[in-house]
């Protein structure tokens, strides 16, 4: 996967100075944090944990229940070189990897735009959690219906 590819969607996440590492570049800790930015600049924010005031790329979030939590149950993380740290946004692709049951997988590469090189590729999977009825949403054929445009293979096999 590479982000010519047209799989998923491409969000522009900006740096913070202060993301930076003392090697000049972004921390791992970081990493997750630009990763967390792109999941809700391409789905949306989750409801009623914020104000959805630009619209997501991709409107999961819109329709699930009032209180639905978006938990993540599990991060898988590949850094391939260092993220210098620059003061425009990186290039992140978005894309699903699977949705189904109860359990929605995305995929991302971070990009450097100075050099086009693929920084890191991770995927991150996510469970939504209704604490009304301590139940996990099962995700609907209409939100794979959804989702399916925006299909891409997976980062680990």
């Amino acid at each position: 996967m590479t982000v010519e590819d047209e799989s998923g969607v491409l969000c522009r996440v900006p740096m913070r100075w202060g993301d930076m590492d003392p090697y000049g570049h972004v921390n791992n800790v970081e990493v997750v944090r630009l990763l967390e930015e792109a999941r809700i600049s391409a789905l949306g924010v989750p409801v009623g944990t914020g104000d959805q005031v630009e619209p997501p790329l991709i409107p999961f979030f819109s329709p699930l229940p009032e209180g639905t939590q978006a938990l993540i149950t599990e991060n898988r993380i590949r850094y391939l070189r260092p993220l210098e740290y620059r003061n425009t946004p990186v290039e992140v692709r978005v894309w699903v990897v699977s949705a189904r049951g109860g359990a929605l997988t995305l995929g991302f590469e971070i990009t450097d735009v100075v050099s086009r090189r693929a920084c890191v590729r991770a995927e991150t999977q996510l469970a939504f959690f209704v604490p009304a009825t301590g139940t996990v949403l099962r995700i609907s054929a209409d939100q794979q219906e959804l989702l399916a445009p925006h299909a891409g293979p997976p980062v680990f096999r």
